[in-house]
Formats: structure tokens, C-alpha cells, sequence
């Protein structure tokens, strides 16, 4: 029975870590790169802590591994494959540049 038991809470361990990441939905504020306020959107961020993805209405950008020479004082970023410069700004805060339209979309997750 302990066999069992054991082995169940090991099952339930091991799925619970490979599931995938159930995403947030966060709000999203949109402006120029120069900090023009255009808007607000909405977006769901998965977030892998060295990565992270943005949904949106069947279209998924994703950052690729994120870089910083030094965490504490520059803000993890990648290129994305679309070219938009992605930035993880905090744990709560995520930020996608497309300089190509000059805009810039900063999602805050509650």
C-alpha cells in the first residue's frame, strides 16, 4: 500500500512539473518608443522565467533565451524572430519594442 502511495504522489509530482505554464492574463499599455500614449491591449504571458511568450488572438510572440551581462543593473532581453526587441522588466512586467512602428507594448500582470 505505502508502494502505492508513494509511487502515485511520485506520478502526480512528475506531471505537475512537465505540464506547460498556464499563462496570465495581463494588461498591456501601448505607446511610441518616445512614450507617446496609443492605447491599451490585453495579453496572455507565459512566462519561464529565462524566456517568455505573449498571446494574443491566435498569434504567439516568443523572446528566445534572454540575455543581460548583469541582471542587477541591465534588463534581460532577446530579439525576437519577428525582430521586436523583447525585455523582461520584473517578475510582473514584460515589455515588446517593434521599432519598425515605433511602438512599444509594457504588459503588468496582477
Amino acid at each position: 500500500m505505502l508502494r502505492i502511495m508513494l509511487f502515485t504522489g511520485a506520478l502526480m509530482i512528475l506531471t505537475a512539473c512537465m505540464s506547460p505554464p498556464k499563462g496570465v492574463d495581463c494588461s498591456g499599455d501601448v505607446a511610441t518608443i518616445y512614450g507617446q500614449r496609443l492605447g491599451t491591449t490585453t495579453g496572455r504571458i507565459f512566462d519561464l522565467v529565462n524566456s517568455f511568450s505573449v498571446a494574443k488572438d491566435d498569434v504567439v510572440v516568443e523572446s528566445g533565451p534572454l540575455q543581460s551581462t548583469d541582471r542587477l543593473h541591465y534588463i534581460p532581453a532577446a530579439i525576437t524572430k519577428e525582430g521586436y526587441l523583447a525585455q523582461r522588466i520584473s517578475a510582473k512586467q514584460f515589455r515588446l519594442i517593434n521599432p519598425q512602428r515605433n511602438t512599444m507594448i509594457t504588459y503588468t500582470c496582477e
